[in-house]
């Protein structure tokens, strides 16, 4: 049977994700969803039917729209016309009064001021921007088209057009860096002195090409122990510029955390539209075909293009809420967690807290529990340590890049 929005509790939803798939090449490091080599016209009729899916969900949210993050794929991609059209066809489909975030996704090769400042002026106030490296030779192992010099003209071109929030993405342990290549690197984000940055341990995904080159030998992965370092290097030295981490992976000057990774991390209900896009609505959750084929068929049919539905039992759902709180800096607060769940998580976890912070890898007193620093090098291994028989393992990636 088809899902609908009415099927549905019709809980508030305060995330809107938006999955644009277009990219000009594909990175080998890269598991998202995209397709290359598009006309025109596959991304006027990709428009049409965001915005059809959109409507699917017009009437359903019991609240305003706090957050809206627009990932791919390379949304920048996406013709200026068209982009304009996509986000005043949001406008008119949502409640965006109340919008305290939206963000855009630009690849540095495909910037332009013409495009910043149309975004600027119809309300996105936030730019995300993957460097990845400032190294030549790590941007080539990567598959990334883009040059170093790339991304600092992009940063003025965004503040031209009145962009305050910005943030830069760089990933670490890349085949033959080194941590002295890293450190370079970091410096060279620093100078452009962006009020986030995010920081990723790069991941071998599967069949993904990187990950075919690394189980056929053509090169060495970065150590454990190279990864580990490179990683309590960056926590160091963002710190003492004022970048504090506030999340695994995730720094922040005070109050310019990333609100609408917040809401994933808080367990928040979201909306995603577009082929791949994962959606959570107040215990279901499940993910779009992602197939763009297969995503149109489904939104001309007037029905959601979803696979993979899954409703969470509440012990799951407890479970998953310690898992996302422990990526925070400020971990998982007692209080808000019995509200939340109805568990009491000092009871239901009793042993697993005795335990681990016996061994020194998390800190819990009467009010919270959080990851101490040597913990973070086993992040994966504590998540799992808080799943119930019911729920048999922690999922995958906890330690790695970002729910959506």
């Amino acid at each position: 049977m088809p899902l609908l929005p009415a099927d549905l509790s019709p809980k508030q939803i305060p995330g809107l994700y938006v999955h644009i798939p277009f990219c000009f090449h594909k990175c080998h490091y890269c598991d998202f969803y995209s397709i290359t080599r598009q006309t025109p016209e596959r991304m006027t009729r990709f428009v049409d039917l965001i915005l059809r899916e959109a409507e699917l969900w017009k009437s359903h949210s019991a609240d305003r729209i706090r957050t809206i993050f627009f990932g791919g794929g390379t949304p920048s991609l996406l013709p200026i016309g068209q982009m304009r059209r996509l986000i005043i066809g949001l406008r008119g489909r949502f409640d965006l009064s109340q919008a305290r975030e939206w963000t855009i996704e630009v690849n540095p090769a495909t910037a332009s001021l013409e495009y910043c400042q149309m975004l600027r002026e119809l309300g996105v106030d936030r730019l995300s921007f993957g460097a990845q490296s400032f190294d030549p030779r790590e941007l080539k192992m990567l598959e990334r088209h883009h040059s170093p010099d790339d991304v600092p003209r992009s940063i003025e071109m965004a503040r031209q057009a009145e962009f305050a929030r910005l943030n830069v993405d760089l990933i670490y342990a890349i085949p033959g860096q080194s941590l002295e290549s890293w450190a370079k690197s970091l410096d060279a984000l620093i100078a452009l002195r962006t009020p986030h940055v995010s920081c990723y341990g790069l991941t071998y995904e599967a069949n993904t090409p990187i990950t075919v080159r690394k189980r056929l030998g053509q090169f060495q992965a970065a150590s454990d122990e190279v990864e580990l370092a490179m990683m309590h290097y960056s926590r160091r030295r963002l710190a003492d510029t004022g970048l504090e981490a506030y999340e695994i992976s995730n720094y922040a000057a005070p109050g310019q955390e990333c609100l609408h990774n917040l809401l994933y991390w808080s367990g928040d209900s979201y909306i995603g539209l577009g082929p791949s896009a994962a959606s959570h609505v107040d215990g279901t959750r499940f993910k779009n075909l992602p197939h763009l084929g297969e995503w149109e068929n489904a939104i001309q049919r007037g029905e959601l293009p979803a696979s993979e539905i899954e409703t969470l039992s509440p012990r799951r759902r407890a479970d998953e809420l310690v898992l996302l709180r422990l990526r925070l800096a400020d971990g998982l607060d007692f209080a808000d967690f019995s509200a939340r769940t109805g568990f009491d998580a000092r009871e239901i976890y009793r042993d697993p807290i005795a335990r681990l912070a016996k061994l020194g890898f998390i800190e819990a007193d009467n009010t919270r529990m959080r990851l101490s620093n040597i913990g973070l090098n086993v992040a994966d291994a504590v998540a799992g340590e808080f799943f119930s028989s019911e729920n048999a393992c922690a999922p995958e990636g906890f330690s790695a890049v970002q729910p959506v």
